[in-house]
């Protein structure tokens, strides 16, 4: 397995390298962003054809992994059509001038190659094994249709949101956004609970739980909420109301002005 971990890490450095030409050409480094799902994909499937595995079962998994990533990335990509570079990024190229074009190499493509090379574990594990407990992949395809409903929803509603002219400087509060302020993540990080459960019908998938446990703690405290919550008050006037009352991730029902 380690040896097919560092050939996906290759093969990613590899593709991030076209990726950061690219983004010199266009100067927006946000074009990573919409690749970061179809790279799970190429990598499972790269993994499924070196293996030969035929089961239903893989195939199933492979369905799931090519339904998120493609539509992750397909929304990404529709999500940013005319709007420029990322904010996050932006704010980046501002703060460290002409010397970002190279640094962004490192701390942007390097660094999602190498996040998809060791998150990829236990969508590689299941593609690498037979499976043997098959009750395993159902109750983790349940999480992981339970966690994509999540995230789909949630980005189709902020979408909807975000394009309508009447919502400018207004806080979305209806929906999936009334009970959680990022739905959308915590679908994520579900379905990639969907995966590791997924990956304890194979020998040795346990070990493969550690790729959900990051992702999560990526989403609620690097680079997912933290980041987007980062000046979202002086943006919106409504924010800080909507914080008090609203659960950060985990979705249920919102609090009273001042409860506790």
């Amino acid at each position: 397995m380690l040896n097919t971990l560092l050939l996906i890490w290759g093969c990613c450095l590899a593709g991030v390298v076209v990726l950061w030409l690219v983004s010199l050409a266009r100067r927006d480094v946000s074009i990573v962003d919409i690749f970061w799902g179809p790279a799970f994909v190429a990598a499972t499937f790269l993994v499924w054809w070196r293996s030969g595995q035929s089961s239903t079962w893989h195939f199933l998994h492979l369905a799931l992994v090519a339904v998120w990533g493609l539509r992750l990335g397909g929304h990404i990509a529709w999500r940013g059509r005319g709007h420029g570079e990322d904010r996050r990024y932006a704010a980046m190229r501002k703060s460290h001038g002409e010397r970002f074009r190279w640094l962004s190499l490192f701390t942007v493509f390097f660094l999602q190659a190498t996040l998809v090379a060791l998150l990829v574990a236990p969508l590689a594990i299941v593609q690498s094994r037979l499976i043997y407990r098959p009750a395993w992949c159902v109750v983790g395809g349940v999480i992981w249709l339970l966690g994509f409903l999540c995230e789909a929803v949630g980005d189709a509603q902020l979408l909807a949101f975000q394009r309508d002219p009447a919502s400018r400087g207004k806080v979305l509060n209806s929906g999936l956004w009334h009970y959680s302020r990022h739905p959308n993540y915590f679908g994520e990080a579900l379905l990639w609970w969907g995966y590791g459960v997924f990956a304890l019908g194979v020998p040795g998938g346990v070990w493969t739980l550690y790729a959900p446990l990051v992702m999560t703690l990526l989403l609620l405290r690097v680079s997912g909420v933290p980041m987007l919550e980062a000046g979202m008050e002086s943006r919106r006037p409504g924010y800080r109301e909507y914080i008090e009352r609203t659960s950060s991730f985990v979705p249920w029902f919102p609090r009273r002005t001042g409860e506790r």
